[in-house]
């Protein structure tokens, strides 16, 4: 009895040093995770001067993604920040939040926007806000302008048999809506917001590259612009691409050959949510975690853009 007695002891006491081990390595997986986390953001953020480069493409909503990758350039050791855009624009409101962020960087480092295929409309605007604008010659620039565009499907409703009812505190509320006929007052209401907007992005374009009078109206008024015709036109600095960015870094803005540049992505927003699941199954995958409206955004394209418009593409014009 005492043989097996003794036997039952020794398996419990190989159960707990078992299940101490089993813990142990448990946490020592968890520190190293968020230790190498910690590390590599500070490397690629924090740790050492370094150029950062900073992506626009495919269409803008102000992603918040974005806003706080230039935020991060912002608070990081980052000497300057280049701007990779290739975007046909987005909504008016979203363009507007990238270029107030992008201009608030560039009063504090250098920033370079370098438009490599397209950088038109909204994408366009978020560019002004940098230092200085090169474009590859054959990139896709300018379509300054706004537009609010919806679908009215009223006389197909009509063939259907169907009436849509509606009460609303005022005449002009949710109007047009495109199932009912748009009324003269609320086209006009409609058009009122599009020239508002359309003169304040007229006017950016005017300040930001002291262009005025009958050449600021010829680059305003909708169309899209070569690189090669937008130098002329003053819509850009210069024709190049990221390594003539590098060199007018270099030789204006005096920052060191031996700085690398450094790429800031999604994936460097990772490291800081470790604590919740979805963070940590992003980091053991390597897979970024976007938010819910930028997934349904990338599916459903710009149908699915609210609100004003600056955007440009030719399915579109």
């Amino acid at each position: 009895m005492s043989s097996a007695s003794d036997l039952m002891v020794d398996r419990r006491k190989l159960r707990r040093q078992v299940t101490f081990w089993r813990i142990a390595a448990f946490l020592i997986a968890v520190a190293a995770i968020v230790g190498a986390g910690i590390a590599f953001q500070r490397s690629t953020l924090g740790g050492g001067d370094h150029i950062a480069r900073i992506r626009i493409d495919g269409l803008i909503t102000g992603s918040q993604t974005t806003l706080d990758l230039l935020r991060r350039a912002d608070q990081a050791s980052a000497k300057a920040v280049i701007l990779r855009i290739n975007s046909g624009g987005g909504t008016t409101a979203g363009s507007e939040l990238f270029y107030n962020e992008v201009k608030r960087l560039a009063a504090k480092k250098p920033v370079i926007a370098v438009i490599d295929g397209v950088g038109a409309s909204g994408a366009y605007m978020t560019a002004l806000g940098a230092n200085r604008i090169i474009a590859n010659g054959s990139a896709m620039v300018g379509s300054i302008g706004v537009i609010a565009q919806f679908p009215n499907v009223t006389q197909l409703l009509d063939k259907l048999g169907v009436k849509v009812e509606a009460i609303r505190s005022s005449p002009l509320k949710a109007m047009p809506n495109g199932i009912e006929p748009t009324t003269p007052e609320s086209r006009a209401a409609i058009e009122a917001t599009v020239k508002d907007s359309y003169a304040w992005f007229k006017g950016l374009v005017g300040d930001a590259r002291a262009i005025s009078g009958e050449a600021l109206d010829k680059v305003a008024d909708g169309r899209v612009f070569t690189g090669r015709q937008a130098i002329d036109l003053k819509l850009i600095d210069a024709l190049g691409d990221e390594l003539d960015a590098l060199a007018w870094l270099r030789k204006e803005k005096g920052i060191a050959e031996s700085l690398t540049i450094r790429a800031y992505t999604a994936n460097t927003n990772r490291f800081p949510n470790l604590t919740s699941m979805g963070g940590m199954l992003a980091f053991l995958t390597g897979t970024p975690q976007r938010p819910l409206e930028e997934q349904a955004r990338a599916l459903l394209g710009p149908s699915a853009l609210d609100g004003l418009v600056s955007v440009w593409h030719p399915s579109r014009e």
